[in-house]
């Protein structure tokens, strides 16, 4: 075994951004995938038909605080100016999302100032929770009966498979509500898309001389003893497995068809009514506003549960999965030099630039680990 030699399980962002790190420092990287492309679930490529840049395995969007996240990316990238405005079909109308003061003036038909609209919402709130325990009540205290059944109520029971009732609280984190016109999804400080797709990043972030990529790989437990350690992003459940069952996750289903001309004049399109099956239309030619395209590439998107046959996407992370968690988490305490990383090796729902933060840390902390003759951690992260 060369004692500068390590394995990483999966060439997303998470294996891309540990491996580089690592190379740059003199170790030999070899990375693994089981699929035949690199950048795991944010792998985008150019539609043959139509030249439009398209987002594989669903929309991603790249926002975030991090200073030096953002600085990471852009030595590997030209990232654009974006910005993603989602908006909704509700009863034969559209609206704006988050809601927001235009939002509040269209459903209720009236012409409200801020502090007007703050004393309608504050009036339809369902005052009697106090400490709301689920997703239904954190939306009726804050939003009440009339927005929730709205824009959540239907939305949640397909992108999750339960009623918000099931569901608990954290999932609606914060108020869903701003009382401006600012129709911006997102609020982070940095925003943007990279110009030439997120494959192209990915790829720049591997293109070392000290990274070997290896696609329609399998994981094999026994060749990874001939590596000083293993990063591992597969799934958690699957690197044991499923010794304890499959951890639940959502899927999705997309059904592409091509448009000729502008399918519905933005990049995303929500439906909150159950009545219609999918959660969305994605046109994915506003993802990329630089460019001009005639044909339109878009999907339906539909959420389901996910099968021992699917692409897990959304960890569902109910009670009886994070007991079930524990399980695993207990049994990784005793794996031998590997630690576990990503969305699917530590089982939680993570935005592109918190893996990446996440894969800096792990690769600057195993530096440091074999620096000091330390141990280096099964996970990261916390785990709760």
């Amino acid at each position: 075994m060369s004692e500068k030699r390590v394995l990483i399980v999966g060439a997303g962002f998470s294996g891309a951004v540990i491996g580089r790190i690592l190379a740059e420092n003199d170790w030999n990287v070899h990375i693994i995938d089981e699929r035949s492309h690199t950048a795991g679930n944010s792998y985008s490529e150019r539609d043959k038909d139509t030249g439009v840049m398209v987002h594989i395995y669903g929309p991603h969007i790249f926002h975030t605080d991090n200073e030096d996240v953002w600085n990471f990316v852009n030595k590997y990238s030209e990232m654009m100016p974006y910005v993603n405005r989602v908006k909704t079909t509700v009863k034969g109308q559209v609206f704006s999302l988050p809601i927001n003061l235009h939002t509040i003036n269209q459903f209720f038909q009236k012409a409200l100032s801020p502090d007007q609209a703050k004393e309608l919402i504050a009036e339809k709130g369902d005052e009697s929770i106090k400490e709301p325990e689920t997703f239904e009540e954190q939306a009726l205290k804050f939003v009440g009966k009339e927005l929730y059944e709205a824009f959540f109520k239907g939305y949640t029971l397909k992108q999750w498979g339960l009623h918000p009732s099931e569901l608990p609280a954290s999932i609606l984190k914060r108020l869903p509500v701003r009382f401006n016109y600012d129709d911006n999804y997102f609020s982070h400080k940095f925003q943007g898309m990279p110009k030439r797709g997120y494959t192209d990043l990915v790829d720049n972030i591997l293109d070392h001389p000290g990274i070997k990529i290896s696609l329609n790989t399998v994981f094999d437990k026994e060749k990874a003893k001939n590596y000083k350690h293993v990063f591992y992003s597969g799934p958690l459940d699957g690197y044991f497995h499923h010794q304890y069952g499959r951890l639940a996750y959502r899927t999705l289903d997309f059904e592409r068809f091509i448009y000729q001309g502008d399918f519905q004049g933005t990049a995303v399109m929500n439906y909150g009514e159950e009545s219609v099956p999918y959660t969305r239309i994605t046109e994915h030619k506003y993802f990329a506003p630089w460019e001009s395209h005639e044909g339109s590439v878009c999907y339906r998107e539909y959420s389901r549960l996910c099968t021992e046959k699917d692409l897990p996407y959304y960890p569902i992370r109910l009670v009886g999965e994070m007991n079930q968690l524990d399980q695993y988490i207990e049994l990784a305490e005793k794996e031998p030099d590997i630690t576990f990383v990503g969305r699917l090796g530590t089982y939680r729902y993570l935005d592109m630039d918190v893996t990446i933060a996440e894969a800096i840390k792990t690769a600057r902390l195993f530096l440091k680990s074999i620096e000091n003759n330390e141990k280096m951690p099964v996970f990261t992260v916390s785990m709760k």
